[in-house]
């Protein structure tokens, strides 16, 4: 084999390694540049799960927003038992989970499978007792959803509902004002990590030792990658007449399936 064919035979050589490099280099470009969930156009899928006590309406909430989730293009399936927890690969499937579900009793492994899932990256989305009194003796539960209710002094009377003014510019309460809400005021242990978007003060009249104390209302956090936001508000289902309410559980809903910006 002459010099000349030797030169062609390398030169064939570095633009097949070449080429080899472009697809590696293109399959990885794609790799991290691809949806890490989702695909483009598939919809997002959100589990409702609803029982416990009914003094809090749960399937009158849920009948409220399950519309509303569908007009906005969700698969939705809408469950009253808990056992909807113990498919773990379904529930890994799922965007969000919203849960209107007060008092009740969660079974280890139901509650096993809701922390995984949600860990690894699916949304939690709830209000009220609904969320934040489901489990009262499951404290990886609470400390998953940032917050648990102890006391709402009064009973039904009226509050104001102050939005952060440092938080004017976040999605979930963007372009909303102080509003006033005619219902319980809960008074909640809650966790110091979580980002609070809006908040109550007490006035005293119920709980004098209390009086001045500045409550969350609605906060949103992380369990894991997962995203969690909660929103006090909602004793029942003509709560969400007040139209800031029902939007801040919406947009939050739509945060924690990571539908909107931020």
């Amino acid at each position: 084999m002459g010099p000349m064919s030797l030169k062609v035979k390398a030169a064939h050589s570095v633009i097949r390694i070449g080429l080899l490099c472009l697809v590696i280099f293109g399959a990885l470009v794609y790799s991290f540049a691809a949806p890490s969930s989702t695909e483009p156009g598939t919809p997002k899928k959100a589990l409702i799960v609803w029982g416990g006590w009914e003094g809090h309406e749960p399937k009158k909430c849920v009948d409220l927003f399950a519309p509303w989730l569908k007009e906005q293009g969700f698969e939705v399936e809408i469950s009253n038992s808990l056992d909807s927890y113990l498919n773990l690969e379904k529930l890994k499937q799922l965007d969000v989970i919203i849960q209107v579900y007060t008092q009740g009793t969660i079974m280890p492994e139901q509650e096993r499978n809701l922390l995984e899932a949600v860990k690894g990256g699916v949304g939690l989305a709830g209000w009220h007792g609904g969320l934040a009194d489901s489990f009262r003796s499951n404290t990886e539960y609470q400390f998953m959803v940032g917050g648990q209710w102890v006391a709402h002094p009064g009973g039904i009377i009226d509050y104001e509902v102050n939005v952060l003014p440092e938080k004017k510019n976040d999605p979930i309460v963007q372009g909303l004002k102080d509003f006033k809400m005619h219902s319980e005021q809960y008074y909640l242990h809650v966790d110091p990590g979580v980002e609070v978007l809006a908040t109550t003060t007490f006035s005293g009249q119920y709980a004098p030792w209390i009086k001045g104390v500045v409550m969350p209302v609605v906060w949103k956090k992380y369990y894991g990658q997962g995203r969690v936001f909660y929103c006090s508000l909602g004793h029942v289902a003509a709560d969400f007449d007040v139209p800031e309410a029902r939007e801040i559980v919406k947009r939050g809903i739509l945060w924690a399936a990571q539908a909107s910006d931020k």
